[in-house]
């Protein structure tokens, strides 16, 4: 990417709603990510015939087209392709989680993985909370 695009959190928002869609319509099952303010990293599973070029596909033009229909921005956004690294056991997959998690605490962003606004496990819990603080109305 290159540019800091995702340091706003208006634009952070945007990636993470992409990223939902694209899990609520079974392209692939999201483990865990951390978007940083010019980067992110995803961990995720494949579901049926979606290709990894296919599921980046989905979040870079879903997160391009949005951007520019709904924020305006006529910029490029991404960088041409990504880099992956394949999962091949149940030890690579545990030993990613953390490697994502720290990436905000290696660029000198926070202090703590658990003060980073956009991590998984982050996100989870302030959805979770706005779930519970919904069904505490509904009640």
């Amino acid at each position: 990417m290159g540019r800091r695009l995702l340091q706003s959190d208006c634009n952070a928002t945007l990636l993470v709603d992409v990223l939902r869609s694209s899990v609520a319509a079974k392209r692939f099952q999201l483990h865990d990510l951390v978007i940083m303010p010019d980067h992110l990293h995803l961990l995720l599973t494949l579901s049926g015939d979606i290709t990894l070029e296919k599921a980046m596909q989905f979040i870079k033009g879903g997160f391009s087209f949005r951007l520019k229909r709904e924020l305006g921005y006529g910029g490029e956004v991404w960088q041409r392709g990504f880099s992956d690294y394949r999962v091949d056991d149940s030890r690579s997959f545990v030993n990613h989680r953390p490697y994502i998690a720290l990436n905000p605490v290696k660029a000198g962003l926070v202090a703590r993985p658990e003060d980073f606004p956009w991590l998984f496990a982050n996100l989870a819990r302030q959805k979770a909370a706005q779930r519970l603080g919904t069904e505490a109305q509904v009640s």
